[in-house]
């Protein structure tokens, strides 16, 4: 009479490692999938922000994160200061990655 043991490698003569290495083939397929889904199109987000925030130059108009629009007044390293509304004292100084979108003083949007 055949063992359940010999039977069931007499049907997988790999043995048991086969399935280890499917089991890391997944687990590699499944990381590479996570990577090209989430991690590489936001780090491309990121890179045009810091664009778009680098070409900052004063009299663009931009959007904040609160939703206001204002003009730049002003560009230090991480701070700007944006005047808003068509009253001309109200000017407040605002970190840069508040700033969410950017008209250029041209008329052209990036």
């Amino acid at each position: 009479m055949i063992s359940l043991l010999e039977a069931t490698s007499a049907a997988n003569p790999m043995g048991g490692g086969s399935f280890l290495w499917i089991m890391v083939i997944y687990i590699v397929v499944i990381g590479g999938a996570m990577y090209f889904i989430s991690y590489r199109p936001q780090k491309k987000q990121q890179r045009e922000m810091q664009a778009l925030l680098d070409s900052l130059e004063v009299g663009d108009s931009v959007l904040t994160t609160s939703g206001f629009y204002g003009v730049v007044i002003d560009i230090k390293d991480e701070i700007v200061i944006v005047e808003f509304g068509s009253n001309k004292n109200c000017r407040i100084p605002m970190k840069k990655t508040a700033i969410t979108e950017v008209e250029k003083a041209g008329g052209a949007e990036n």
